[in-house]
């Protein structure tokens, strides 16, 4: 089967697109999530455990709190509150985690440590997946029980504002609303008015049963000037003041009904030390959740550290305290302090309720629950409570039933934290036959790929796929027999939950007839390669088949980049990588190109390039287009220079001069804005433009550019066409210049592409040059798969290089396209002047 090397690239790329595929939907953990769907209707409740005797508490317990107040300051910072920084800009705060009615925890948020998926994990209690980063930029309805949810079948009234990401993911759930955007970073002051602005006549009134309050901006202060910022104090004894209203407000309201009231103050994620999140640092994940309510009554000398907790746990405290059901998908446990000093009876009746919707969700997500130490532990509380209830009923108030209780309560607490520790890390589950089958399927087509390279690059863009008769031999049909017998063999293991059991039949055998087919294909090209002796000594027919300087440096570079990938640091700092390399690759390219140029073989100035008869290198023909190519030799005893002479020459400059433009234009770039983790924080080009001082600059910069893009569109256009292209970027600029902030233009490349002998070349070299980290990436990201940054650094590389082979193979089809319908018209011209 004889394909150009273009397609053959692409086709191989496409296969690539999907065994990455396959790998990231085994590497990415399946959520945990409960198969009964949310009812529209409050849920019924299990009954309270009875052993001989009939209970009457069939029915939820009574809300601890009339009302609920959630102030959720975004990016707040564990140490913002219990450090140095809370006890000097929040003093009220600081007075009641210290002495006041209140519980205070450090809750510990999982990465990924933005805003959507923090707020999914506060009200459903579950963990959600490194996909929701994507969705955080176009947040989604929450289809998840949660709290909000079972508050509004309760027919609780609840009134929001702040971030609108909650209307989002909580449509028409609020009585009253008002959603501020947070992509204005640079706001800091009017994002928070806009949200106290209602205090005032919310707190006087009683037609609510939950508030919500969402701040954004100590969130912008962060990303503007970090955690160090003198704005972060003013922030900070802001929100010191606001919570100080609340809470009077509140204890004020109580007086009158009798009622306890609860107050939260949470994060929903924390702030690292450049301002960012996002990753899974100790400052990103750590957040202050404090619970302030009359309920908590505290004896003088009775002192509470914070205690940490997961960030999961407050939606099942919350549930509990509202007297709604605890939403199904939860991991989290109920923040024990909250029920203390109720009686006995009603603490076994909480825990047990928290207790047996984990437990139902360890049934439905591990197929060997029966095994698992939290189950067995809330069998045995559950027994125990049993008996407890049974004594309790029988009014007997011995010692006996005290003990007893005890007892049921620590075992009700260790079966809690087991089950919830289970269900945490049920996420990081990895389903390692899909990822494997991925990978073999990548490794099966770079193989391939390193294969038929001397074929594409030494003789014409055509090769022989080795693929037909090895689809039709024996061994194809040993090896998909054998894949089929492991494929059934994993599938029917009694611990499996592997995605690629769960396709179809006819869909998991199309899978292994394309792993079969690829391996044979492997197989068949390498023995072909072996007996025509091409791995054991060069043609002589191919003189220049040797390795270039350039060329070595290709690999160098390429093995250098791939074992970066191994390392953290290296990943997040890839760009000062990227920087290395390509300035050593122009500077290798301009040394090549000045002794191609001026040194012939004999050491002689020569005044064109010295191109081979045999296999040319693929650098130097892209980097010549198809007149400089098909140029005829000029006459050296020619004495006159004439006019395609002057032009070639012209070329050759362009062709010198070309790697320092790139250098430069590196440079420019590089200062352009500063990046990274170590690096974000120095000054850079962007920084200086954008300052105060620099205004003027700024506009001219901006003026120009415009200018510029003008002169490059105008041309071909009519008159009323540039009329209407000068008034929009007029317009343009007059926008950019009212907001403050300006685009730097860019510049579209129309020239068509030339020299088809070197583009399905260049395709094939790109997708594999795209191929080697891709699969090497694959094995590294499954053996540091349990490495501390494996979701902060290594899943985000995970898919940008999936979605830079996804785009490889894009950009392969289209130019393959491209030069087929070339070679196609032009071989119909042929004939037409034949």
């Amino acid at each position: 089967m004889r394909l150009g090397s273009g397609a053959f690239a692409a086709s191989c790329v496409a296969i690539e697109v999907i065994g990455v595929a396959i790998f990231i939907r085994g590497f990415f953990p399946a959520p945990v999530r409960s198969s009964a769907r949310p009812e529209h209707g409050v849920e019924t409740p299990a009954p309270e455990p009875v052993a001989g005797a009939s209970s009457n508490w069939t029915k939820l317990p009574s809300p601890l709190f009339s009302k609920v107040v959630i102030m959720l300051i975004d990016a707040l910072r564990d140490d913002f509150v219990f450090g140095s920084k809370g006890v000097k800009y929040m003093p009220y705060t600081t007075y009641l985690v210290e002495k006041g009615a209140s519980h205070s925890f450090v809750a510990e948020a999982k990465p990924p440590t933005v805003t959507m998926p923090r707020i999914k994990a506060l009200m459903t209690g579950s963990l959600p997946g490194f996909v929701d980063v994507i969705r955080n930029l176009n947040s989604p309805v929450l289809l998840e029980d949660n709290v909000i949810r079972q508050a509004k079948a309760a027919g609780k009234r609840m009134i929001f504002y702040g971030d609108e990401t909650w209307l989002k993911l909580f449509p028409k759930h609020f009585v009253e609303y008002d959603g501020t955007t947070s992509f204005f970073v640079s706001d800091y002051i009017e994002v928070d008015n806009n949200v106290t602005r209602h205090l005032d006549k919310v707190l006087k009134r009683g037609d609510w049963d939950m508030l919500i309050l969402h701040y954004l901006g100590l969130d912008h202060i962060g990303h503007i000037s970090g955690p160090n910022s003198p704005l972060i104090g003013h922030k900070l004894s802001e929100m010191d003041s606001i919570l100080m209203k609340i809470h009077t407000s509140l204890l004020s309201k109580e007086r009158e009904n009798l009622s306890p009231s609860l107050l939260v103050l949470c994060g929903d994620h924390g702030m690292s030390e450049t301002g960012s999140h996002g990753a899974s640092s100790t400052e990103e994940v750590s957040t202050p959740l404090i619970l302030i309510s009359s309920a908590f009554e505290r004896k003088p000398g009775d002192i509470r550290h914070p205690k940490h907790v997961q960030q999961t746990d407050l939606a099942a405290t919350l549930a509990i305290g509202l007297g709604l059901p605890i939403p199904k998908d939860s991991v989290g446990r109920l923040l024990f302090p909250v029920i203390e000093g109720k009686p006995m009876r009603e603490q076994l009746r909480f825990l047990h309720l928290n207790t047996l919707q984990l437990s139902k969700l360890l049934q439905e997500n591990v197929p060997s629950y029966e095994k698992d130490p939290g189950f067995e532990q809330f069998k045995m509380a559950e027994r125990l409570h049993r008996n407890w209830v049974k004594l309790h009923l029988e009014e007997n108030h011995s010692d006996i039933l005290l003990g007893l209780g005890t007892k049921v309560l620590r075992q009700y607490l260790g079966a809690l934290k087991t089950l919830s520790l289970s269900l945490s890390t049920q996420v990081a589950h990895y389903d390692i036959y899909s990822m494997a089958v991925g990978t073999v399927m990548v490794l099966e087509v770079l193989t391939l790929f390193l294969l038929s390279t001397p074929h594409v690059l030494c003789r014409k863009a055509e090769l022989d796929v080795p693929l037909l008769s090895p689809v039709f031999s024996l061994l194809f049909y040993l090896i998909f027999l054998v894949l089929s017998a492991i494929h059934v063999l994993v599938c029917t293991s009694s611990e499996s939950s592997c995605y690629l059991c769960s396709l179809p039949w006819l869909a998991a055998g199309g899978v292994m007839v394309l792993v079969s087919a690829l391996l044979c294909a492997v197989l068949s090209a390498l023995i072909r390669m072996v007996i025509d002796g091409t791995l054991l000594k060069k043609s002589a027919t191919y003189p220049s088949s040797g390795w270039s300087e350039v060329d070595v440096l290709l690999l160098l570079g390429t093995v250098g980049h791939v074992l970066s990938l191994g390392a953290s640091s290296f990943v997040e700092e890839e760009h000062q990588t990227w920087y290395f390399l390509v300035n050593t690759l122009c500077l290798a390219l301009s040394q090549e190109t000045c002794r191609s140029y001026f040194v012939g073989d004999n050491c002689e100035p020569q005044h064109r390039f010295h191109v081979e008869q045999g296999c040319e290198d693929i650098l130097a023909c892209t980097l010549k287009d198809s007149t400089s190519c098909n140029t005829p030799k000029p006459d050296r005893t020619s004495k006159g220079v004439s006019l395609s002479q002057a032009q070639e020459s012209c070329k050759w400059w362009t062709v010198l001069a070309s790697p320092w433009l790139v250098l430069i234009c590196c440079r420019l770039l590089r200062s352009l804005n500063q990046t990274g983790v170590q690096g974000a924080h120095r000054p850079d080009l962007s920084h200086w433009l954008t300052s105060s001082d620099h205004k003027v600059q700024l506009s001219g910069l901006a003026a120009l550019s415009l200018a510029v893009i003008f002169m490059l569109v105008q041309k071909g256009c009519s008159l009323v066409s540039k009329a209407a292209l000068a008034l929009g970027l007029l317009g343009v600029f007059c926008y950019r210049a009212a907001i403050g902030i300006v685009l730097f233009p860019w510049q579209p490349d129309n020239k068509g592409i030339s020299n088809g002998s070197a583009l399905s070349r260049a395709c094939f070299c790109y997708a594999l040059i795209c191929s080697v980290p891709v699969a090497t990436y694959l094995v590294l990201v499954t053996s540091l798969r349990y490495h501390l940054f494996i979701w902060s650094v290594f899943s985000p590389k995970l898919l940008y290089e999936g979605m830079r082979l996804l785009i490889t193979a894009a950009l392969c089809a289209v130019f393959t396209a491209t030069d087929q319908t070339r070679h196609t018209r032009a071989q119909v011209e042929t004939d037409t002047w034949s």
